[in-house]
């Protein structure tokens, strides 16, 4: 299942996307965000779904934008930290 946190208005849509049949909660991506956006906790779209997986942190789902920006890849810069860090390619960003 794709679980999509984030939003749309004038200027754009900016989504987290993560994969929860990929992702293994391990919290790779959680260490490696500078700015707290990640965590690992249940599943809130799968109640069966024993196993956590990473989310959005509910602080952070509305302004996404501006919390990942400075992690932002331009031209010639790595990955994010959060998708270099997932080893099962779970994450990605919709902008």
């Amino acid at each position: 299942m794709l679980a999509h946190y984030g939003y749309k208005d004038g200027s754009g849509d900016y989504f987290i996307v993560i994969d929860t049949d990929k992702c293994d909660g391990c919290g790779e991506c959680v260490t490696a965000c500078p700015y707290g956006v990640l965590e690992v906790g249940e599943e809130e779209n799968d109640p069966f779904r024993e196993e956590p997986v990473a989310r959005v942190t509910e602080n952070h789902r509305k302004k996404i934008k501006y919390s990942c920006a400075p992690c932002k890849p331009t031209s010639g810069k790595k990955p994010l930290p959060c998708v270099q860090a997932c080893s099962p390619d779970a994450i990605s960003h919709s902008w």
